[in-house]
C-alpha cells in the first residue's frame, strides 16, 4: 500500500488504536516504536501516547515521531481530561498510536479497571493491538489472547503481534492455533533483533536525552515492523478518533496580568515533565525559556519563576557540582525570593547534597537544608493523592491534586522546614507530611500532574505574579516592591 493510497484512506478521519500486551516486558515498546518509524517512513503523520505517568518511553516516542509525546492517565486524570488531552495532540495527525503500561487490565485496583489502559482504551473508544511475548509458547498463546478477548467485552481485541518467535514456522503455529480458537486477527511477529536495543538501567530504559538514536537504529526499527507485520492489516484495525474538544480548567479562569516568564531546567539531567503541564502554563499566560543546569552559566535572563523537572541528576551530580556559576544563580534567585517549583530530581538539585550510590558526595545547591542519599530500590513508589495543608505555590490550603512518585533515593537530613502536602500512597494507603516549602520555593517527590486539580496552572501563575509584587528580605520577611530583578541581575 503506497504512500498516497495510505494518505487517501485516512484523510477523512484521523484513526488511533492502543498497543498493550498481557503484563510488563512482553515488548510494547519494542512493538510501538517500530510501528511508529515503519507509519513514519511510509509518510504518516502520527501522534504518539503513552498510558501512565511514564517520562522515558515517551521520550522515544517524541524521537521517532518528530511530535511530542502526550501521557495519558486513567487515575491522575478525568474521563474528559483525557478525552481533552488526545484530541488536542491529534489535530494534524494521520494516526494516533497509543502505548499502554503495564499489563491492559493493571490499574489502582483489582476489583476494576481503574487506572488501567482497558480504561482508557474505553474511554477514546479505541481497539487493542496486543503483543504477546510467545518466546515460550505455542498453541498455548491462543488460548491467553482468547481470555483477554473475552475478559472484558467492552474492550476489543482487534489485532495480535507475536514478539520473540523462534521463526516463520513458530509463527505459523502461532498463527494456525490464533485463527482457529479466535476472531482475533494475527498481524505478524517480531523475532530478535539485537540491533534495536535499548539499555536499562534502575528506573526504566536509558533516556531518548541520553541515547539519541542514529538513523540506523530508526532505520531498523522501520524495518522490523515493515518485514515482519501486516501494515495495511493494521491500520484497517484502526478506529476514527474524536476531534472533539472541551474547554480546559485555565480556560475558564482569567490570566495573570502580563505574561509570566519561567525558566524551565532542560537537559540530560531534567528531562521528566508532563507535557501538558508545559501547555497548561502557557495556556495560562507563561512564556518558557529552556535552560541547562549542567552547560549553562547563569539563567536565561530575567524570569518571574523558574520550574526544575525530574531526571537522573544523580548521574551527573559531578558536573551538576562543577558548575558553581549555575548553583550560585539558583542559589541567588531563591534568597531573593524568586519563586522556584522543584519536583524529584529538582528536589535534590536543591538540597546540600546529593549522596551518590558509590558514597560520594556532591554539593547542590543548598536552597532546602536537605541531605538526599541513593537507594538500592524505589522509595514510596506510586500514584499519590495530595491535598495542601497550608496555602502554596499551586493554590489554597484545602486544594486536592494527584500525581505520581518514582524515585531511588531518600532524605537523609533536614533542617527544620514546613510541609505543605498530605499524600496518600495509592498502593501502600499510607499518608505522609511532604512538600519542602521556604520562601517562595516549594519541592517535593511527587511529580504533580497540573490538570488532576481546578486550576492549578493559573493559581501557580497568580502566586508568581504576587510574589514578583513582594520581595522577601534577608531575614524571611516580606519587603513590598522591592525590584523583582535582584534575582537575575548579577547574572
Amino acid at each position: 500500500m503506497g504512500t498516497e493510497r495510505v494518505r487517501e484512506s485516512y484523510e477523512q478521519h484521523i484513526k488511533g488504536f492502543v498497543i498493550a500486551g498481557p503484563s510488563s516486558g512482553v515488548g510494547k515498546t519494542t512493538a510501538a516504536l517500530s510501528i511508529m518509524a515503519a507509519l513514519r517512513k511510509r509518510g504518516l503523520t502520527v501522534q504518539p501516547f503513552k498510558c501512565g505517568p511514564d517520562f522515558i518511553d515517551g521520550g522515544y516516542h517524541s524521537q521517532i515521531c518528530g511530535r511530542a509525546c502526550r501521557n495519558l492517565d486513567g487515575w491522575m486524570l478525568s474521563a474528559d481530561v483525557n478525552r481533552d488531552i488526545f484530541a488536542r495532540a491529534s489535530a494534524g495527525a494521520d494516526i494516533c498510536l497509543v502505548e499502554g503500561m503495564m499489563g491492559l487490565f493493571d490499574g489502582a485496583q483489582g476489583n476494576s479497571d481503574k487506572g488501567s489502559s482497558a480504561e482508557l482504551a474505553k474511554w477514546l473508544d479505541l481497539p487493542v493491538i496486543l503483543v504477546v511475548d510467545a518466546s515460550a509458547m505455542a498453541r498455548s498463546a491462543a488460548a491467553l489472547v482468547h481470555g483477554f478477548d473475552t475478559f472484558d467485552l467492552a474492550i476489543r481485541i482487534a489485532g495480535v503481534i507475536f514478539n520473540n518467535v523462534g521463526g516463520a514456522a513458530h509463527y505459523t503455529f502461532l498463527k494456525d492455533a490464533l485463527e482457529a480458537s479466535t476472531h482475533v486477527k494475527p498481524l505478524g511477529y517480531f523475532p530478535r533483533d539485537d540491533r534495536i536495543h535499548i539499555p536499562e538501567r534502575y528506573l526504566g530504559l536509558v533516556t531518548a536525552a541520553e541515547n539519541s538514536m542514529p538513523d540506523s537504529i530508526l532505520s531498523a526499527f522501520a524495518e522490523l515492523a515493515e518485514t515482519n507485520l501486516d501494515l495495511d492489516g493494521l491500520l484497517d484495525c484502526a478506529r476514527p478518533v474524536s476531534s472533539a474538544t472541551s474547554p480546559t480548567q485555565a480556560e475558564h479562569l482569567s490570566p495573570p496580568r502580563r505574561s509570566i516568564r519561567i525558566g524551565v531546567a532542560r537537559d540530560k539531567a531534567f528531562c521528566f515533565y508532563y507535557e501538558d503541564n508545559l501547555d497548561a502554563l502557557r495556556l495560562a499566560g507563561a512564556q518558557l525559556f529552556e535552560f541547562s543546569p549542567l552547560n549553562d552559566s547563569s539563567l536565561p535572563g530575567v524570569l518571574d519563576a523558574l520550574y526544575l523537572g525530574g531526571g537522573y541528576p544523580e548521574l551527573h551530580a559531578q558536573r551538576l557540582a562543577e558548575n558553581r556559576n549555575m548553583l550560585g544563580a539558583i542559589r541567588d534567585a531563591a534568597n531573593a525570593g524568586l519563586p522556584i517549583y522543584a519536583e524529584c530530581g529538582g528536589l535534590m538539585y536543591l538540597a546540600r547534597e546529593i549522596v551518590t550510590r558509590d558514597r560520594t558526595s556532591f554539593a547542590m545547591t543548598a536552597v532546602l537544608p536537605l541531605r538526599v542519599e541513593m537507594t538500592d530500590r524505589l522509595v514510596n513508589f506510586g500514584y499519590n493523592e495530595v491535598v495542601f495543608t497550608s496555602d502554596c505555590l499551586f493554590g489554597p490550603a484545602g486544594t486536592k491534586v494527584r500525581g505520581h512518585s518514582f524515585h531511588c533515593s531518600k532524605i537523609i537530613e533536614t533542617d527544620p522546614i514546613q510541609h505543605v502536602y498530605r499524600t496518600r500512597n495509592s498502593m501502600a494507603g499510607c499518608e505522609q507530611a511532604e512538600g519542602f516549602s521556604a520562601h517562595n520555593v516549594l519541592a517535593s517527590y511527587i511529580h504533580l500532574h497540573f490538570l488532576s486539580g481546578p486550576g492549578i496552572a493559573c493559581a501557580f501563575l497568580k502566586n508568581v505574579e504576587r510574589a514578583n509584587i513582594e520581595r522577601f528580605d534577608p531575614d524571611g520577611h516580606f519587603c513590598p516592591q522591592q525590584d523583582r530583578l535582584l534575582a537575575t541581575k548579577k547574572h
